[in-house]
């Protein structure tokens, strides 16, 4: 990665001036190391008339992949390769704002103590980057540059330049010039605007970034015109994150526009009376959005396959429209908690003949469990090994043979939304896969063609117009039955 800061002057201003804002010599090369490789600063040339500082980093792809999360059984079947195979040592991005941010933190702050009077200082400033993704093309390098004050020249790179007719790729040679902007602003937009670009960040985004996106964007992000791209880009399209830093940029504007203090104008709520709405929990959503579906069903007799701990069945005895409950699951340990929630011990006669758990593989047909109106599988199958499932095809849809079946299953494309989960793991130790909508609706059409039933989809939890909802929920009803409906 490569980049270089220009700058002109005379003999009353020296171009080499930029030496003392950058915090370095222009007669040394130096060399610092970081997580990911080292980076070089060197100035091409320096006198009066112009001084260039270069930025050469150095990526240590070995220690890019080990330094990285592990993928999981839930990432993308060609994460192992993409991990080796990208364009993160020779392309700006991330890294490159990361290493501007540790080798170049003070002239970022504006910070010079040896010329205090340097960093409020506009200079000519000249900018290149031979080599930029751009997720969104030159156009959208204009409308995030130019609001900015700079002059933008992003000429697209060529996939081949023996095969012009394959077209450009999403990489642009990049110029940028100004005569009205500080170095530490300019940088402070290099930081911010680099990884939004690219659209994808080496880390982990945590909540600490929207201080950091705050911190960069001072002065210049509550009024730019693609605050909202920049915003979302920036935290990863993080939504909470988002938001978060969209209110509190909205918070800046208007203490600008008042010329008052943002805690001025956050003073609504205090924080003894500050009480904020708690979102209800997505396993409390899978269970309504199940027993919804139960109900839309007319089915009194269940089963819930997989039962594990017992949740569903309790919430399922819960109605009294639902006058047969039965629990199966292969942990007999499980069904000993699924019995203690249950208070089966203590259950009175009536309620105690409505429920019934049961020891059984899933894998394996079982005479047991034919003859119900319904069966759910609630986050279930992605605890199976691939080559499992068509067991459990035949033993549920097959053998058992429900009127309606119930499958819900995560949406692995949803997890990116999950500030809690690194990037690429799967939401559970010992789910074997996680599949994205398309996959899913893939095998339940499948099913359904194969057995005889319909089936629609129905999504469970916030639907995310971008990645779905967290959870996806297939309801199968035979065709015989979706006729006589």
């Amino acid at each position: 990665m490569f980049l270089t800061i220009s700058t002109t002057g005379s003999a009353e201003r020296p171009a080499t001036d930029l030496g003392f804002l950058l915090h370095k010599h222009p007669e040394k090369a130096q060399r610092f190391s970081t997580s990911y490789g080292t980076a070089h600063v060197l100035y091409p040339e320096a006198d009066a008339e112009r001084c260039t500082a270069a930025l050469l980093l150095e990526v240590d792809a070995v220690a890019l992949v080990r330094r990285g999360k592990g993928k999981g059984r839930g990432g993308a079947p060609d994460a192992a390769l993409a991990q080796y195979v990208n364009d993160r040592p020779y392309a700006a991005s991330s890294l490159l704002a990361v290493a501007l941010s540790a080798v170049f933190s003070s002239a970022m702050r504006g910070v010079c103590n040896a010329r205090p009077d340097l960093p409020g200082r506009p200079l000519p400033l000249r900018v290149e980057i031979p080599a930029l993704p751009a997720r969104g093309g030159p156009g959208l390098v204009g409308r995030l540059f130019e609001p900015l004050g700079w002059t933008v020249g992003a000429e697209p790179v060529a996939l081949d330049g023996e095969f012009p007719q394959w077209g450009d790729s999403r990489y642009v040679r990049l110029v940028l010039e100004a005569e009205t902007l500080t170095l530490a602003e300019a940088l402070r937009h290099l930081y911010v605007l680099l990884p939004v670009l690219d659209d994808a960040k080496h880390y982990w985004v945590a909540s600490d970034e929207v201080d950091k996106l705050l911190r960069a964007g001072a002065g210049w992000l509550p009024g730019h015109p693609e605050q909202r791209l920049i915003t979302s880009r920036y935290l990863s399209r993080r939504w909470s994150l988002t938001r978060e830093a969209m209110e509190r940029l909205e918070l800046v504007r208007l203490a600008e526009t008042d010329d008052s203090d943002v805690e001025e104008i956050d003073n609504a709520v205090t924080a003894e009376t500050e009480s904020e709405e708690k979102p209800t929990p997505l396993a409390v959503q899978r269970r309504e959005a199940i027993l919804a579906a139960l109900r839309a069903a007319g089915a009194s007799r269940v089963l819930d396959l997989g039962c594990g701990q017992g949740q569903l069945v309790q919430a399922l005895l819960r109605d009294a429209s639902f006058t047969e409950v039965v629990g199966v699951d292969v942990s007999v340990r499980a069904l000993t908690i699924a019995s203690r929630r249950l208070k089966l011990d203590r259950m009175g006669e009536r309620q105690a003949a409505r429920v019934k758990l049961l020891q059984g593989s899933l894998a394996y047909t079982d005479r047991r469990l034919k003859g119900y109106d319904a069966a759910v599988l609630s986050e279930v199958i992605e605890h199976l090994d691939l080559p499992r499932l068509p067991a459990l095809e035949y033993a549920v849809f097959g053998a058992a043979r429900p009127r309606t079946v119930l499958v819900t299953t995560p949406n692995v494309e949803y997890n990116v939304r999950w500030e809690s989960l690194p990037a690429g793991h799967a939401r559970h130790g010992d789910h074997r896969f996680e599949w994205t909508r398309e996959e899913f609706r893939a095998w339940s059409r499948m099913i359904a063609e194969r057995h005889g039933y319909e089936v629609e989809f129905v999504p469970v939890g916030p639907d995310d117009p971008e990645v779905g909802p967290p959870t996806q929920m297939a309801v199968f009803v035979t065709v015989q039955e979706a006729k006589a409906a």
